[in-house]
């Protein structure tokens, strides 16, 4: 895509960079809508590579800042002129306990939350922001192509029992995501093998492989089918300004060292980072993936 003429009120995007692969790639396409990109890195998530881009790209700035320093990262969005931003890349829920010091902002905002789930603080977190000027856009604006279109994305299609788990699957995983625990669950044979929690999909997906493999070993003959389904969904009233879910090759990766079979995701909510290398991985693997 060239670049063209943009708006010069909103010629500036900021991004709040966690970690993976996500804030490269938005980066690089808001670079291609022709924005100059100022990036606030948190040292406790963020990849270091993403200084080379900036070193490659004059259109790109990167500023570094702790997990805990809200007001330096509004000082710096205002300092250069930013009015729209964007979450992009995951920033572990499990943070929230670590030791990392808040600012004074910060500490306020976690104080006043009735809840420390998710949706709770980065809804906070965003109402700060846009109170200083600085309004959060959607993480997916500029990046539509990589939601996954509905239909099956690999070689193989599920198959009759695969459905079954990923229809189930859904159920559960949707419910799960309207309390805001998780977005991900491992179905096998129509029982709930694991679910997401603050570990996050991959954990969880090792997690339901483990356990499958303890069920095997201490039982023998299992009634439970020798297969697994991951299901990841979107939350119900899931709000595309951030944790929107996300599947790549490490997704995949995942699934075949826990011995799951089959992927279903939601069609148009979930982003494909490297939709070819994810294809071939699961075509690889005998792994099936589905959007619906």
């Amino acid at each position: 895509m060239g670049r063209g003429a943009v708006n010069p009120d909103t010629a500036k995007l900021g991004v709040i960079a966690g970690n993976g692969r996500f804030p490269f790639l938005l980066i690089e396409a808001a670079r291609a809508h022709g924005l100059t990109v100022v990036v606030t890195a948190i040292r406790e998530e963020t990849d270091p590579a993403i200084d080379e881009v900036a070193r490659a790209d004059a259109g790109v700035r990167v500023y570094w800042m702790s997990l805990g320093e809200l007001s330096r990262l509004i000082e710096t969005f205002q300092r250069e002129g930013v009015t729209r931003a964007t979450m992009a890349g995951q920033v572990k829920h499990k943070q929230i306990f670590s030791s990392i010091r808040p600012d004074w902002r910060l500490a306020k905002l976690l104080l006043n939350l009735r809840t420390r789930n998710t949706d709770m603080l980065l809804g906070a977190v965003a109402k700060v922001l846009a109170d200083e000027g600085i309004h959060l856009i959607r993480s997916t604006e500029y990046l539509a192509p990589l939601l996954a279109r509905a239909g099956v994305l690999t070689r193989r299609a599920p198959d009759e029992a695969e459905l079954a788990d990923a229809a189930y699957g859904r159920i559960v995983a949707r419910a799960i995501a309207g309390y805001d625990l998780g977005q991900t669950v491992v179905i096998a044979g129509a029982a709930c093998v694991a679910v997401e929690a603050m570990e996050g999909t991959d954990a969880t997906i090792a997690r339901a492989g483990e356990l499958f493999r303890s069920i095997e070993h201490n039982v023998g003959e299992t009634t439970l089918r020798r297969a697994l389904t991951v299901v990841k969904v979107a939350k119900p009233n899931q709000d595309m300004r951030f944790d929107v879910p996300v599947v790549g090759v490490r997704t995949v990766e995942a699934m075949r060292a826990a011995g799951a079979t089959c992927l279903a995701v939601e069609a148009e909510r979930t982003l494909l980072f490297g939709r070819e290398a994810i294809v071939a991985a699961a075509d690889a693997a005998g792994i099936a993936i589905v959007a619906e």
